[in-house]
């Protein structure tokens, strides 16, 4: 038991034991092998992961997910996993659960995620790849009740969007607004709230991203799907900006262009509340994806400063790329370029315009 643990860094003694005293109990049910404990993943948050080799798991190692309150709380993700399940989705199954001290025991989906499939696929393989993702979004909103989740509400979308100044703008730039600038922002905050509250709402996975997708394995019903526990009820577009502007990869807008309509065509004949107008659902999901793109700015240079990750600010050229070309498109959001100028350099070009 000893000589598993001390593979792994613990940052509490107190944590460490008490993991010791969870696992060894839960053990024999499985057939662990505690001496092959190794680090499995980590993410943004407070959790990590960790893999372990199960005489009963079918495919010879099991999952434990770490999450210490109260920092995390394991129970949305027990909730939404039991959801997932029930809809015949591909995710993995709770097999153990102490949700007081945050310890989990998973099935393990294997190591392969979309994010190293895409970056190393040939054109024709990738454009496989996000079918099957967006084939697997269209079944996760029609089979994961949205009414079984929390709401996806004004006070969250404006929560935010707050990220974005305190923690990019004034934090890492080292900017303050002018009361002209905050009230510049004020205005397109309520643009953006606006338009997210006036969609039809499903169940929004809130990152459904290649990093929290696994490509379908032999006899699965869908590609693997991790990272759930934030699942909300909210904007229909959310997962689709969600999947075609990525955090870590980018594509050709014609390239955009065409998964979503593929989306948008499958959503419609599977009864989602759709716009018919594919013009005004693109619409919105630009706006909707700009939401996010503020958002996530702000959360990466929080992590950066606050939480001691600075690898994801290696990606907030991607993000304000994202934002200025959806700025510059639509007359409403053109005051916005103003703001992200001096933060980001030259602007993007406009693109495609509906």
């Amino acid at each position: 038991m000893t000589a598993a643990v001390e593979k792994i860094v613990w940052a509490h003694a107190e944590r460490q034991a008490a993991f010791e005293g969870w696992i060894a109990g839960v053990a024999p049910r499985h057939g662990l092998n505690l001496s092959s404990l190794v680090p499995a993943s980590a993410d943004a948050s407070f959790r990590r992961y960790l893999r372990v080799g199960a005489a009963t798991a079918a495919g010879g190692s099991l999952i434990v997910m770490d999450a210490p309150p109260p920092l995390e709380d394991v129970r949305p993700f027990m909730h939404v996993a039991d959801l997932a399940a029930a809809a015949g989705l591909h995710v993995p199954r709770v097999l153990e659960a102490d949700a007081e001290r945050g310890f989990l025991l998973l099935t393990d989906l294997g190591e392969a995620l979309y994010l190293d499939a895409l970056r190393d696929a040939a054109p024709a393989q990738a454009d496989r790849l996000m079918r099957e993702a967006l084939s697997a979004l269209v079944h996760w909103q029609q089979g994961v009740p949205a009414a079984a989740l929390p709401r996806y509400d004004e006070a969250l979308l404006v929560r935010e969007l707050a990220l974005f100044p305190q923690w990019c703008v004034e934090r890492e730039f080292g900017i303050t607004w002018s009361a002209e600038e905050q009230g510049t922002w004020r205005r397109l905050c309520q643009l953006l709230t606006a338009s997210a509250l006036a969609q039809p709402v499903v169940a929004v996975h809130a990152d459904w991203m290649p990093r929290n997708l696994m490509p379908a394995s032999a006899g699965a019903a869908s590609p693997g799907i991790l990272d759930f526990q934030d699942a909300v009820a909210g904007p229909v577009t959310y997962d689709l900006a969600s999947l075609l502007r990525d955090a870590f990869l980018s594509w050709e807008e014609e390239q955009e262009l065409d998964w979503a309509v593929r989306w948008w065509q499958q959503a419609r004949r599977a009864g989602l509340p759709v716009d018919a107008d594919f013009g005004e659902f693109w619409r919105a999901l630009e706006w909707m994806g700009l939401q996010r793109h503020l958002k996530v700015l702000g959360i990466f240079c929080r992590l950066k400063h606050r939480d001691g990750k600075p690898r994801y600010a290696q990606d907030l050229p991607r993000f304000f790329a994202y934002a200025q070309r959806v700025a510059l498109r639509y007359t409403p959001l053109k005051p916005l370029v103003r703001l992200l100028e001096p933060l980001s350099g030259a602007a993007v070009r406009a693109g495609y315009t509906f």
